[in-house]
């Protein structure tokens, strides 16, 4: 039958939160419950008769409670098909009683993993009743209802209340599908628990929190964003994230995160740095940003890793952007902000954490590291007759910085403490410098002392030449170009000085 009245429950889950107005439901309904344990307990407080699965199935909980459930009566009685003479017929035969409800949730691995127990601990939050008995129920959505988590508790309050007690094929099928997320969620985080030593040659990925964005990247493209936004950020005022805020907002968090125990402040847009900047307080570390590229400054998206007082507020408040992230805001610089009922504002909880970066590619998906590395002095190997004053290394740190965050063919010019012009995204490294100098000099910067960084090598001495017209006096880039000692001679010839680092920074 399409529509049936459910007569018979199995009920044991760790979690009891929200459970008593089913339980409430079951009872007046005349439901025969089993269960087991303390959710028998729980169930028993509610004032609704139990029938304990040990007595169901003649066992007792056995080796510490890993095994309670797993028997054919209760299986048979989950699995056996109603319409089927053979199965009802051995379900006589064996005193096996239909089972039309079976509510589990699973014990908390995930959890427990976050929390940092050892590994017995998570071991033993591996369930193997709960998740069979899911499974079971799901396959069998025909005759069974399952609900396989404390978050589908309030649905299945509504139906059975609507319904009077009852369930329809449609209402079964949709819990069995929503019971297999569930199941292969918990079997995505077992997998990657082990594979963290393993390192099977396998990719899963299971995100259960999904949220419909307005549109993509253009208003004819649908998306969505899987994760827990929640976690990283309290989101103050304005409008939703749209899917081009999240790219900028993912680009600006990590490269705010380059300079720890400094304050920056940094402006993007398209996912590239328009203006970065550091000083010794976040107004002064906005305006110089903001000096970089007073133009494209307009409706990007703005971070700092400080606390946004009041006259920081004061000093960015008249500009019209998309988002600012801080970790934190004083009350009178919020209520300023808050000013533009549209305006982005982000607290950022925690550090991005992770070590994979993923695209979907062609008909397949790639993995890769995430770019991890970070050149500091130390890192420098100087490679001319000149080696940089200590200004100009801190400015090459600088110019590094912002370089492996900007995309590929990229060129950074900087001091020590401020962007003052990227070429990004070109086809040809020479012309990502000539914007670069282009930009910088539009913008009123004098480049005579400025420092050069390039995410790539030099395959001839023309960049370095056009830099030297320009006044630049330092270079930073990572070698590797058959003809670099082209571009060192040019340099000791000229008077610059460059370090390479052996690193490339490619941002594609």
């Amino acid at each position: 039958m399409a529509t049936k009245k459910i007569q018979s429950a199995l009920i044991s889950v760790y979690y009891k939160d929200n459970l008593e107005p089913i339980i409430a439901q079951l009872k007046a309904q005349g439901v025969k419950i089993y269960s087991t344990g303390g959710t028998q307990a729980f169930i028993e407080q509610q004032g609704a008769e139990v029938i304990p699965v040990e007595e169901l199935t003649g066992y007792p909980s056995i080796f510490g409670g890993r095994v309670k459930t797993l028997h054919p009566k209760i299986f048979g009685g989950i699995l056996h098909r109603r319409d089927h003479s053979g199965d009802i017929s051995q379900a006589t035969e064996f005193d096996i009683p239909a089972i039309d409800l079976v509510i589990v949730d699973l014990y908390p691995f995930e959890e427990t993993v976050a929390s940092g127990a050892s590994e017995a601990d998570i071991i033993e939050k591996i369930d193997i009743g709960g998740i069979s008995l899911i499974r079971a129920a799901a396959k069998n959505f025909k005759d069974v209802v399952i609900i396989a988590s404390k978050g589908q508790y309030a649905e299945l309050e509504e139906r059975l209340s609507r319904q009077d007690g009852a369930t329809t094929l449609e209402d079964r099928r949709y819990f069995a599908a929503q019971a297999f997320q569930v199941s292969s969620n918990y079997d995505t985080h077992i997998f990657n628990f082990f594979n963290k030593t393993e390192n099977i040659p396998a990719l899963k990925i299971s995100e259960t929190k999904a949220k419909a964005l307005r549109y993509g990247e253009n208003p004819h493209q649908a998306a969505h964003f899987y994760g827990d936004m929640e976690a990283l950020f309290d989101q103050l005022n304005g409008k939703e994230l749209s899917y081009n805020n999240l790219v900028d907002v993912d680009a600006a968090v990590a490269l705010i995160a380059e300079f720890e125990g400094e304050t920056a402040f940094a402006i993007l847009k398209h996912t590239n740095a328009c203006g970065v900047a550091t000083a010794k307080t976040v107004q002064e570390a906005y305006k110089k940003a903001f000096e970089a590229d007073t133009t494209s400054a307009f409706g990007g998206v703005l971070i700092t890793n400080q606390n946004v007082d009041l006259a920081a507020a004061e000093e960015m408040h008249s500009l019209f952007f998309e988002v600012l992230i801080a970790p934190s805001f004083d009350e009178d610089a919020l209520a300023l902000l808050k000013g533009k009922k549209n305006r982005i504002l982000l607290r950022q909880k925690i550090q991005i954490e992770g070590t994979k970066q993923i695209k979907t590619l062609l008909n397949g998906i790639i993995e890769q590291d995430k770019d991890l590395k970070t050149e500091t002095k130390a890192d420098f190997k100087v490679v001319t007759k000149i080696t940089p004053t200590n200004e100009e290394q801190d400015a090459l740190v600088f110019a590094a910085k912002v370089c492996k965050h900007t995309k590929s063919n990229t060129i950074i010019l900087s001091n020590s403490n401020q962007l003052f012009a990227s070429g990004v995204g070109q086809t040809s490294r020479v012309d990502a410098l000539r914007q670069a100098i282009e930009k910088a000099k539009s913008f009123g910067f004098e480049l005579k002392g400025a420092v050069m960084a390039s995410d790539a090598f030099f395959p001839f001495p023309d960049c370095v030449e056009i830099a030297h017209e320009a006044g630049i006096t330092a270079v930073v880039q990572p070698g590797g170009s058959i003809k670099d000692q082209d571009s060192v001679d040019f340099c000791d010839a000229h008077g610059m000085s460059m370090v390479m680092t052996g690193v490339r920074h490619f941002k594609h």
